[in-house]
Formats: C-alpha cells, structure tokens, sequence
C-alpha cells in the first residue's frame, strides 16, 4: 500500500526536537575537535578512527535492543546510497575542507544543508514551505553568509580557501540529498540496527582512502588527541547519528535539516573556545540571525 507524502508526513514534538538538539550539541562540539585532529593525524584516518569506535558502540546498542540486524531483502541499494551519503561522503569531504577553512568556517559552510533539503523536500515529499519557515531561512542563510564573510588579519584570501569551500558544500548538498531520500524511501529495519548498517558501510570507503593514502602515527598520541578520537567516534559518529535518524522520523525533513543550524551555533563557540576562533561583533550578530531563523523554522506549522 502506498501513502502520500505530504499527508502522513510527521508534525513536529517535543521529543523530536529533543533528539535534535542532542545531535546538533554532539556535532557542533566535534567540529574544533577535528580541526585539531587533523594537524596531528591525516584527514581519512581521523574519521576512520572516529569510525570504527561509533560503529562498535551503535551495534553494541543493537545488539542490546536485541534488534534484528539483516538488512530486508531488495533493500540493499536503498541501505548502501543511504551510507554513501549521510556518512562517506558527508564525513570524507567536511573533513578535508579543515585543511584549508577554520573550524567554524567549515561548520557553517556544512550546514548550509538546510538550503538543498528545503528545497528537495518539496518536490521529493510534498513538503511545501510556508512563510514563516521561507523567512526561517532567509534570516538563518544570512547569518551564515555573515559568518563566512568574515575575515581576520593575517587569514588567508578568499580564493585560497576555496577548495575548502567547495568540500564543505559538496558534503552539505550530498548529505541533505541523502536526508530527504532516507524519508521518501526509508529502509525497513529496527532504527539502531540501520544506523549501524549505515556507519559500517559508509566507513569502509574511509577505511580504504587510510590504507592506500595515508600512514598514521597512532603511537605517537597524547593523551587529549586520543580522548577527541574517542569523543568523536562514540558521541559525534556513534551516538549522534542515532539521536539524528531517531529525529528524522518524528520531524519533516525540512523541520530536521533546519534545527540542525543549531550545530553551527555550537560549533563557533566551541572553536573560540577550544582553538580561539575569532569572536566579535560580527559573529554575534550572525548568531543571532541564525538562531532566530532556526526557532522560526522550526516552529512554525506546515501547510497543507
């Protein structure tokens, strides 16, 4: 039996946007932390490191649930694109946009995600956007703007950082892309076990990118480069994906994608506080822009 999209697609809840700001907390803290990563590790052996922690720890919860953990059949293409996209692709190219973009810059170039699940959204699940969620938007793409047009003395040109640019938003529009298909077609497996399905995959091409690219020194470590890699595999990859697609079901899609601007918010503050990030005037006003556009776009009703 098939449904209409737009009809039975889900309101927004308090325990919904629980889950949210859950995941927007973990993935924002985890931003600076990568950055500071990757000046000790390279990039694919950050996030396979992270990987392999997050995909033990979400298939222990699995199997604690006693959750089934094969796939339905004919449902394996659905489980692999969904993988390449919310994981392989988002966590490969966000973290090679860190060797050229500071932490927060990257932060906020990623969640421009918004932007392509909105506009997805509409003509993929008949999600038509209503006015208050249009001026969400707008006030929190300003704030972004804002913050990404910002520039310090000293701080490399605008062209320089562009390949920085261009990963960020790839990664963006290739993760909203998966968000929206993961509601129009979504695999039919108890929802730990399908975060785990999706890590797992989704890590093996960065298993493979460390293996053939890069030669770590995972002996040479201290002690707080090892606790980020734990924090960053067992909340930012682990946990968090689980609180993300838990969110995803009790949320629009656009709803989702829009509250997770959160995480930008979490990911300046963090990167000032953690790799002293500048923080001024400027920064505070494109927060406030950005967080006023995520409570309008968050609450506000949608239509019919």
């Amino acid at each position: 039996m098939t449904t209409n999209a737009a009809s039975t697609a889900p309101g927004v809840t308090v325990q919904g946007l629980g889950l949210l700001v859950a995941t927007s907390l973990m993935w924002g803290f985890n931003w600076p932390l990568v950055k500071y990563l990757v000046a000790v590790l390279p990039p694919f052996s950050v996030r396979a490191a992270s990987g392999l922690i997050g995909t033990a720890l979400v298939l222990a919860i699995a199997l604690a649930r006693r959750e089934s953990l094969v796939p339905p059949r004919g449902q394996w293409g659905r489980l692999c694109l969904a993988a390449s996209l919310n994981v392989t692709a988002w966590m490969a190219l966000t973290t090679l946009s860190l060797l050229w973009l500071r932490a927060s810059e990257t932060t906020i170039l990623a969640y421009t995600l918004p932007i392509w699940a909105a506009l997805l959204a509409w003509p993929l699940l008949g999600e038509r956007p209503t006015m208050r969620r249009g001026v969400g938007l707008v006030l929190g793409l300003s704030g972004i703007v804002l913050l990404v047009a910002h520039g310090s003395p000293g701080e490399s040109g605008v062209a320089a950082k562009l390949p920085g640019v261009a990963f960020a938003l790839a990664g963006s529009m290739l993760f909203a892309l998966g968000t929206v298909l993961a509601k129009r077609a979504p695999v039919a497996m108890p929802p730990t076990a399908l975060v785990a399905w999706q890590t797992g995959l989704g890590l093996l091409p960065l298993l493979l990118l460390w293996q053939l690219l890069e030669q770590p020194d995972f002996a040479g470590l201290e002690a707080k480069a090892w606790a980020a890699l734990v924090y960053g595999g067992a909340l930012a990859f682990g946990l968090a994906y689980v609180c993300w697609f838990a969110a995803l079901r009790r949320l629009p899609a656009s709803v989702a994608t829009i509250g997770a601007l959160l995480a930008p918010v979490v990911g300046v503050l963090a990167s000032v506080a953690l790799l002293g990030d500048p923080f001024g005037l400027r920064e505070i006003g494109a927060l406030a822009l950005t967080l006023g556009g995520v409570a309008l776009a968050t609450f506000a009703r949608s239509s019919r």
